[in-house]
């Protein structure tokens, strides 16, 4: 339970509160093998089987968030980056500590 709670304390060290929600910095890798969300370092790295054209990349980690850490699509937005690897993802009505809880739990899982 201690490398759980490792990696728990590692992601809410990048994970930034704001008025709106909690951001969090992605960076995402498309044309992978699989989808799957990893801490390499002290980053948080989305893998996706999505090429990087049409939104698709970013439509994919969206719905990888939505569907992992249980929120509607609607809470979760990509503020910044769009249109790069470097991402910046909004999560509403969820706090850090949960967020970094469930996100350890995906990391953790795969």
């Amino acid at each position: 339970m201690s490398e759980n709670n490792e990696v728990i304390n590692k992601i809410l060290k990048i994970l930034q509160e704001s008025r709106e929600g909690v951001i969090i910095p992605i960076y995402v890798k498309p044309n992978s093998d699989r989808d799957a969300l990893v801490l390499e370092g002290d980053e948080l790295v989305f893998y996706t089987t999505e090429i990087p054209e049409k939104g698709r990349a970013n439509a994919a980690l969206i719905r990888f968030l939505s569907r992992n850490i249980r929120l509607p699509h609607n809470k979760i937005d990509i503020i910044y980056g769009a249109r790069t690897r470097s991402k910046k993802v909004l999560v509403r009505d969820m706090e850090a500590e949960k967020l970094a809880e469930k996100l350890a739990e995906i990391i953790s899982s795969q």
